[in-house]
């Protein structure tokens, strides 16, 4: 019994991490809209309403499927690390790492141009349509979530006493805002109300508009506010001590997003495509061309050999993740020796009957494999709680939930064959000080480069931290749109949407069945986020999702299992073609707060 409906509609569909985001970017294909303006629409009031995990200022990869042309591509809003972001002048400040939290990690700010991309390259729309629901959010309010409360109330004392404008932004007369209170960011409203001013002043066209707004925010008054703000202000972060940033207005004045291919595997009649490895996104692929081999049909739903041979699969791919990935446009990255299925079939070799508690990164094209050695961090402060908070880099509360990391998805299909989803994340309340004046505060996400010099994801200026985002765009082998789907989750992102297309394809189940299904993932692998931590024998499993014999099975081969509440892993969202001529919208019931919405 699914706890939600498969939604078919004729005209377009949208799924996101937030009914009030899913209600926006449905509004847009009343306008005259196409999934692209939808989408753009949703993300933006996600801004707005899901400000704990995402913000104007953060990092978005966009993939899009051109229903016109049949072409898959991603748009790259993931920002580069400044100019003066070099190992030697993080050193310099007596860092070993690069803290999770405060100005130090902070990229180009990446979503905003990126939407901007989609909007002016395939849209129908103004600048003003798709960004008039999150003002009207921003502007008049919006009820608040209550894991953004409770991330409010954990940093309540940070705000008062050194992060000033997320106080002024966040508490309400000094006071921590109750769940399900009406929030309002007058200061966010003010900055997209000028953004669209800036946009209409460029011309009447939607591409100069869209270019308008985008110079206004990296070249102008945002690009400016940043600018004074980070060169002259020393901000705590989790090393408990102030730092500068090293962000500068020239580092967002010479940056655009860019459009590149999808990475792209087949798999059992399927294309699936994913963002480059500057991402997490080829991960995915590896999986895949590791389970390829196997009849995972035959071992059944939540068998002990299913759960096991896709745990370990997961290993060998992530342990890929750690030595081979980075930017494409910095470093050799090997990606076409790692997709090769001659190398899938020789690293298939390595799974055994037992679990394995070895990282073990791979030789492609007989390259030697590097992971440096991980800081132990673990333990960080204990008091005061927001110290404690601001050690870990993740966005969410880790003292008070369940949740590894977080972050936000929209997908959406139109009746022409266009699909679009993104995992906007990035630029949350966590991670560092709002700008005065701006009412967003800038990203993170720096934390996960090396210092360590000479590997693959090592800092550098210029170039662009290999990031956990990953959505994923799958068409059937002869071109055919079918599914465009992504979910919150850090590290886990590609084990959670793996499970649900495995669900889908393997298990013939639809695409609401395969959201709601009992999910689990691995803890092999160091995360990504500071300070970077690993289970090499662990896996979560949700609480009740499989049969005790299985748990058992998996325990007598090695797997240290840990349970999670029930629906508590994940939030995937996925829209496509419904195959017969309309489309489809599927959401995750867990955390209550994912919709899907049709037309």
């Amino acid at each position: 019994m699914l706890f939600r409906p498969e939604l078919h509609g004729t005209q377009g569909a949208v799924s996101s991490t937030h009914w009030l985001a899913s209600a926006a970017g449905h509004a847009m294909f009343d306008r005259g809209g196409n999934a692209f303006d939808a989408a753009v629409a949703a993300a933006f009031v996600i801004q707005v309403v899901e400000p704990h995990l995402n913000g104007p200022a953060g990092d978005v990869p966009i993939m899009v499927h051109d229903g016109a042309t049949g072409e898959v591509t991603v748009v790259c809003g993931q920002g580069p690390m400044p100019e003066a972001a070099t190992v030697d002048a993080v050193r310099a400040l007596g860092l070993d790492a690069i803290p999770g939290s405060g100005l130090v990690a902070a990229c180009v700010p990446g979503a905003f141009g990126a939407w901007m991309r989609v909007l002016r390259d395939h849209g129908r729309l103004r600048v003003a349509d798709v960004l008039e629901p999150a003002i009207g959010y921003a502007e008049h309010g919006y009820p608040l979530l209550p894991r953004a409360a409770l991330m409010i109330e954990a940093l309540a004392p940070l705000f008062r006493d050194h992060w000033t404008a997320s106080g002024a932004a966040y508490l309400q007369d000094g006071k921590v805002p109750k769940a399900g209170s009406r929030m309002r960011n007058p200061d966010l409203a003010r900055t997209y109300r000028r953004l669209v001013a800036e946009a209409e002043a460029a011309g009447s066209g939607r591409e100069a508009q869209a270019d308008g707004a985008v110079k206004a925010f990296y070249e102008g008054f945002v690009a400016e506010a940043i600018d004074a703000f980070v060169t002259t202000t020393e901000v705590i972060d989790s090393t408990g001590v102030p730092h500068k940033g090293l962000l500068t207005g020239a580092d967002l004045a010479r940056w655009r997003p860019g459009v590149e291919r999808a990475a792209t595997l087949d798999y059992r009649g399927m294309l699936v495509h994913k963002p480059g490895p500057w991402s997490q996104g080829p991960v995915f692929l590896q999986q895949l061309s590791l389970l390829a081999g196997y009849d995972l049909g035959a071992m059944g739903f939540g068998s002990a050999d299913h759960l096991h041979t896709v745990i370990e699969s997961a290993k060998l791919a992530f342990a890929d993740r750690e030595a081979w990935y980075g930017d494409p446009e910095h470093a050799d990255v090997p990606l076409a020796a790692l997709l090769d299925p001659a190398y899938a079939d020789a690293r298939r070799a390595l799974i055994g009957p037992e679990a394995s508690a070895v990282l073990r990164p791979g030789s492609p094209d007989g390259l030697e494999p590097w992971i440096p050695p991980v800081l132990d961090a673990t333990d960080g402060p204990v008091e005061p709680e927001w110290r404690a908070e601001l050690h870990n880099g993740i966005p969410t509360v880790v003292r008070k939930t369940a949740g590894k990391g977080d972050t936000t998805c929209v997908s959406a299909t139109d009746k022409d064959g266009n699909m679009v989803v993104a995992t906007p994340s990035g630029g949350w309340l966590k991670s560092s000080p709002v700008v005065p004046g701006l009412g967003f505060p800038l990203g993170t996400r720096g934390q996960m480069a090396w210092l360590a010099e000479g590997h693959i994801n090592q800092l550098a200026p210029g170039k662009r931290p290999r990031t956990t985002l990953s959505p994923t765009i799958v068409r059937t082998d002869d071109g055919r749109p079918h599914l465009a789907f992504g979910t919150p989750g850090g590290d886990q992102q590609d084990q959670w949407t793996l499970n649900f297309f495995v669900n889908h394809v393997d298990f013939g189940m639809s695409p609401q069945e395969a959201v709601e299904a009992a999910t689990f993932h691995t803890e092999h692998v160091p995360t990504s986020f500071h300070p970077r931590q690993a289970r090499p024998l662990g896996v979560v499993v949700e609480e009740g999702g499989f049969p005790e014999a299985t748990l058992a099975e998996l325990g007598r081969r090695g797997h240290e299992i840990r349970t999670a509440p029930a629906l508590s892993l994940g939030k995937v969202c996925a829209t496509g073609p419904d195959g017969d001529g309309g489309v489809l919208a599927a959401a995750s019931p867990r955390g209550g707060q994912a919709y899907g919405v049709v037309r």
